[in-house]
């Protein structure tokens, strides 16, 4: 029977969602970044590194890196087919970075946590797809990792050469004599961060990065004008505080994205809640928009968008969509879009079994526990 065109509009809006793929696997998935539409890489539990070349058709099991068997890979950062960087999380040592440049044949370790009380939480690199000479921005791609507080103080490192090498870093701040003077991220009694899909930190822009926390506060951390050779020396290290979470260490912000890249001003969107509660659906997701006369990516005034329908839960990974100018989070529960910037909300899919128990978005692709991998219907959207 021929469906009436606004219930077959409804019914194809409905049942958009995504398409499970085979992974072969039944580890737990937090850690996912796609390339392109074709290249894609994921991690996970137990030491595991899975990668696609064909669009997610089939994903292929990548050599398990030295001593990682039992290591907990929440975060990866690719570059192409062959390089790629994966994040382990853990007390201490058990937090580290592997680097492979063959396909996941080998890989190498290239830093360990020093911090014997830290624990890292998320891995970005800048975008490098859009450069001319490929394998330069590979040597020279800019990163920056992201760990919970060791004493008192957010740990935050950097390289400046594909990952082979990493810093500690503090942000800048100018002092009364005309010279750069420390002045780190300092965290409140209570407050850290959430490793749940290698999101709580987003790196749009050479001089911009932001970071997402939880716990007592849940804040919006940012540094302008980041310079890797510490040639700029700008007041750093701001705060903005969010209505997220409930202050219970369960809850805060889990998650940031930004709309688009490269471009001022960046609208910053944050997703959360509270992990304990998965289908509580009260501050859970705000947007922050760039306020009066702007002159710079991120300034110091904005406004925040809370929305009047929430997405229906917990969220623990959002991602702008340029395809369908929208916003898609996803967490236990189910998935989201918005195409208001955050305003309203709406649940995607009608099955359970495409739509919920996602921990992590990158576009197409998005990667949940048991081995989840999916890849998004863009022809189900509008």
């Amino acid at each position: 029977m021929r469906l009436p065109l606004l219930l077959a509009l409804v019914t194809a809006t409905a049942s958009a969602q995504f398409t499970l793929q085979p992974s072969n696997s039944t580890e737990s998935f937090r850690g996912i970044h796609a390339v392109n539409d074709q290249i894609a890489w994921a991690s996970g539990t137990g030491g595991t590194v899975l990668r696609t070349v064909d669009g997610g058709e089939h994903w292929l099991a990548c050599a398990i890196p030295p001593d990682a068997e039992k290591l907990d890979f929440r975060g990866v950062q690719a570059f192409d087919e062959k390089t790629a960087i994966v994040m382990s999380s853990g007390k201490g040592d058990a937090s580290r970075l592997y680097k492979t440049t063959d396909g996941c044949k080998t890989w190498k370790l290239v830093f360990t946590n020093p911090d014997k009380d830290g624990f890292w939480d998320a891995l970005q690199f800048l975008s490098i797809s859009n450069v001319t000479n490929h394998a330069l921005a590979v040597q020279y791609a800019r990163g920056v990792l992201l760990g919970d507080p060791v004493n008192g103080e957010f740990a935050i490192f950097q390289t400046g050469d594909g990952g082979d090498h990493w810093i500690r870093r503090t942000a800048l701040k100018r002092g009364k004599e005309s010279r750069c003077r420390i002045d780190t991220f300092a965290a409140a009694q209570g407050e850290s961060l959430f490793a749940a899909s290698n999101q709580s930190l987003v790196y749009p822009h050479p001089y911009l990065f932001f970071f997402v926390t939880g716990g007592s506060k849940a804040r919006l951390a940012y540094v302008d004008h980041f310079d890797l050779d510490f040639s700029f020396c700008h007041e750093s290290a701001k705060y903005v505080d969010l209505p997220l979470g409930d202050g219970s260490n369960s809850s805060g912000s889990f998650a940031v994205a930004t709309k688009g890249r490269f471009a001022a001003p960046l609208e910053v969107m944050a997703v959360g809640g509270d992990y304990k509660k998965p289908d509580a659906t009260e501050k859970n997701a705000v947007l922050l928009r760039p306020r009066g006369s702007v002159h710079s990516l991120f300034p110091h005034k904005v406004e925040m968008i809370t929305p009047t329908t929430p997405p229906h839960g917990y969220r623990s990974s959002v991602a702008w969509s340029e395809d369908l100018k929208a916003f898609l989070t996803v967490g236990p529960n189910g998935t989201d879009v918005s195409y208001d910037n955050g305003s309203t909300w709406k649940p995607v899919g009608t099955d359970p079994e495409k739509s919920n128990n996602w921990n992590a978005l990158s576009l197409p692709f998005a990667v949940g526990p048991k081995g989840r991998i999916g890849k998004l219907d863009r022809s189900a959207f509008p």
